[in-house]
């Protein structure tokens, strides 16, 4: 049985929330019609899922028994200070997760069942999401747990929020479907990271959505960090909506994993407006990174500044679709975007397709694409000072990739990253000296 017929099959809707109750049905019909994505899809045609719907994966949330601590700590964020929420095979683990006494949060299972989160759900709750793609609709019918976050008014979180996602592997191949709702109040500050890992090499697939709404004089930082094993796939899709003066910023790097696609979308609805998109993919074998983006300007007197770099060896396939809209409205609109690659292998590809839609005529709108290899001549003057080859390759990309790095602002982030970045490399050489 294909896995469209089995969500058939297994869609029920169990809430007794009306509105949600709407969504789902509505969700479910709009995703049956459509089915998954294909290669005759122009938002998908260099990214294939045929591969990985072969599964006999579980639809229904594990009762995972509990872990432990040590199990999951190479996946966490060592050196930093932070609130851990901790999900494992779709059901939040309590034991695991630290208690936040500085926001308000919230599991989607629980917000359901509250009458006070009505409200939200009737104005903010999927209305990022609806009708985005056929996936998104399927997080949407069949998602079960997930956090709602508010973040109140002038409030400055003290730490990092990191929101990790297990598959255990205790059981069959998973589907798993987490939802993300974050509210930012006017002039609040917060900080997260976001993973989803797989314990085992068990195939998982994750379609994940996220909305985030960050109000007047906002600012939002999220940091993706994507390293996860061969038989792990990902669908990530993130939607932003600023208000006016308002600086909201993904960082995503991608470093393993089978396929992961990622579809991050900014909506600039105020003057004032700072948007930032910045990711690395550091690739080998057979993997597959998918990064789709998408900056709405909305509103006049705004920018965005994005930069996507890429190194693929082995078989790996890169593929980026930006694409930046300037609405007639939005007039004063500085917009930048950027994306390079490096080709190490001979049997590596990339698919880069930056795009601008202005339809104001006072703008100031670049985007650019580089597709190239590592500078020979700056490799041979390396070696002739005594740097053994593999280290001046790993120092060059180094270098390469460092501008969509250089501006993170968890320092104990920054320097796992960078030795993640050192592991992918193979070589042993200290990153975070260079940062």
């Amino acid at each position: 049985m294909s896995l469209q017929n089995k969500l058939k099959e297994a869609f029920k809707v169990t809430t007794k929330n009306v509105t949600v109750e709407d969504y789902k049905k509505e969700a479910f019909k709009a995703f049956s019609q459509k089915g998954f994505p294909t290669t005759k899809d122009e938002e998908w045609k260099y990214t294939s899922l045929r591969s990985i719907l072969k599964k006999d994966y579980g639809i229904e949330a594990a009762k995972t028994s509990s872990i432990a601590p040590e199990k999951i700590a190479p996946y966490l964020v060592d050196g930093v200070d932070s609130y851990k929420m901790v999900f494992i095979d779709g059901v939040f683990h309590p034991l695991l997760s630290d208690a936040i006494d500085e926001i308000s949060m919230k599991l989607l299972s629980h917000a359901v069942e509250d009458a006070s989160y009505e409200n939200i759900f009737k104005t903010k709750y999927n209305s990022l999401a609806k009708g985005q793609s056929s996936l998104t609709d399927l997080n949407t019918a069949f998602t079960n747990e997930g956090v709602i976050i508010e973040v109140a008014k002038s409030k400055i979180v003290s730490k990092p929020i990191e929101l990790v996602y297990f598959a255990s592997g205790e059981t069959t191949a998973m589907l798993l479907q987490p939802r993300n709702l974050i509210m930012v109040g006017e002039n609040a500050q917060v900080k997260f990271i976001e993973r989803h890992q797989s314990l085992s090499n068990v195939a998982t697939f994750t379609n994940a959505v996220t909305e985030v709404f960050v109000a007047q004089n906002g600012i939002f930082d999220l940091y993706k960090v994507q390293n996860d094993k061969e038989d792990a796939s990902l669908v990530d899709a993130t939607f932003v909506s600023q208000e006016r003066d308002t600086i909201a910023s993904v960082y995503t790097f991608s470093f393993g994993g089978n396929i992961t696609r990622n579809n991050l979308s900014f909506y600039q609805n105020g003057s004032g407006c700072d948007s930032i998109l910045n990711g690395v993919t550091i690739l080998k074998e057979n993997q597959l990174v998918d990064n789709h983006t998408l900056v709405a300007h909305q509103s006049p007197d705004c920018q965005s500044n994005e930069t996507y770099k890429g190194v693929y060896g082995g078989n790996a396939t890169g593929v980026f679709n930006g694409k930046v809209i300037v609405d007639q409205v939005a007039q004063r609109i500085n917009a930048y975007q950027q994306n390079d690659s490096l080709l190490i292998s001979d049997k590596a590809t990339i698919n880069s397709k930056p795009q601008l839609e202005i339809f104001a005529d006072d703008v100031k709108c670049s985007h650019g694409c580089t597709i190239g290899q590592l500078d020979k001549s700056a490799l041979f003057y390396m070696q002739q000072r005594g740097i053994p080859k593999s280290e001046a390759e790993a120092l060059l990309t180094f270098a390469f990739c460092s501008d969509a790095v250089k501006d993170i602002k968890i320092p104990g982030l920054k320097r796992k990253i960078n030795q993640l970045m050192a592991d992918k490399l193979e070589v042993n050489i200290q990153f975070d000296e260079l940062s």
